[in-house]
């Protein structure tokens, strides 16, 4: 049986757990009742959470096979694939450093409503992946891994859109493979750290033990205090369920210490080489990624305008997915970037 929810903007006023954005658009989300709604590989504390847009999105992830050169079997790949395809270019959503397709709960619908072939694509090494056989979780494997999905699955060039972390993993593969990427979305973009840093020389023991702390409560309850403007305790709570829901698979831990060790991205140099139209977004008030580097992106991209939302942090595809959805249907409707004055970073 199918459960029809009322339009976005009525569940912000009347549901109990508040969202924390104003929602102007009008967005029915089809549910699936509670008796096998959830995919059987999804850690079973799936169930604890309350989020209405996240248990839909859930319930809406899938696995498909992968070929790659670096695993014998294929692996089977986690994503929310779309409801509708076009002939357009499809949307393709990646998310932030360990994280999940689930970071898309609230933009992922207003997508699919404005008529958008949309994909959130799970990085490999984090997300819902089969990972048993343990396969390679570094850069390299990160982006062939991407690559082949791509080109068995979605196989038209796409509007790539990359949070945080992912704006590293989107450029990366930008430069490429540039025949898959027709416009770039970078938001709130962590493109200049220098890789894992330090990190990547710990022992190998010192690494679980950090990544052992990476998934704990705490620490992720104040990742949330840190990346929005205002929550309150109880969404902060059930935020950090989703947030940390694919922590919770068998092979997380190594898959993640794979990729600390293996030194992570850094695509500073990458960047001027970035030919593809692209769309900066930036929340003002973001407390992890300065805005300043927002205006430093803008002028060393080739071909870029950039928008920034006044009181929002560091996620603005959770925080405030209205805003974020009308810039990236302006961006692809649009033909030609005319913005490019570059003002040094104060």
């Amino acid at each position: 049986m199918l459960l029809l929810f009322p339009p976005l903007s009525q569940l912000a006023s009347q549901t109990r757990l508040p969202l924390p954005f104003p929602v102007k658009a009008k967005v029915k989300l089809k549910v699936v009742s509670e008796a096998d709604a959830f995919p059987s590989f999804l850690p079973k504390e799936v169930h604890r959470i309350k989020d209405p847009f996240a248990r839909n999105l859930a319930m809406r992830i899938h696995r498909l096979p992968v070929s790659v050169r670096f695993s014998e079997n294929p692996i089977m790949s986690s994503c929310v694939k779309p409801s509708m395809q076009n002939t357009a270019n499809p949307v393709v959503l990646l998310h932030g450093f360990d994280s999940s397709c689930l970071e898309w709960r609230y933009t992922y619908p207003l997508l699919e409503e404005a008529g958008f072939e949309t994909w959130a694509v799970d990085i490999l090494g984090w997300g819902f992946s089969d990972l048993e056989k343990l396969p390679s979780c570094d850069v390299v494997s990160k982006r062939d891994h991407f690559y082949q999905f791509w080109k068995s699955h979605i196989k038209k060039a796409m509007i790539l859109v990359g949070p945080s972390l992912g704006s590293a993993v989107a450029i990366d593969f930008a430069v490429n493979y540039p025949e898959a990427v027709e416009k770039l979305v970078l938001i709130d973009a962590s493109v200049y750290a220098e890789g894992t840093g330090n990190l990547a020389t710990l022992p190998r023991a010192a690494a679980y033990a950090g990544v052992y702390v990476l998934k704990s409560i705490p620490l992720r309850l104040y990742a949330n205090y840190l990346s929005f403007t205002s929550l309150t305790f109880s969404t902060s709570l059930d935020w950090t369920n989703i947030g940390r829901l694919h922590c919770l698979l068998p092979w997380w831990e190594d898959a993640t210490v794979d990729f600390m060790t293996s030194g992570g991205y850094n695509v500073a140099s990458q960047i001027e080489k970035v030919k593809q139209k692209t769309l900066i977004i930036w929340g003002e008030n973001d407390r992890i990624i300065s805005n300043k580097l927002a205006v430093r992106l803008h002028c060393e991209l080739a071909d870029a305008i950039i928008r920034q939302i006044p009181d929002c942090g560091h996620l603005p595809h959770v925080e405030r997915p209205d805003s974020v959805v009308k810039f990236i249907v302006e961006f692809v409707q649009s033909k030609t970037n005319t913005e490019k004055e570059c003002v040094s970073p104060v």
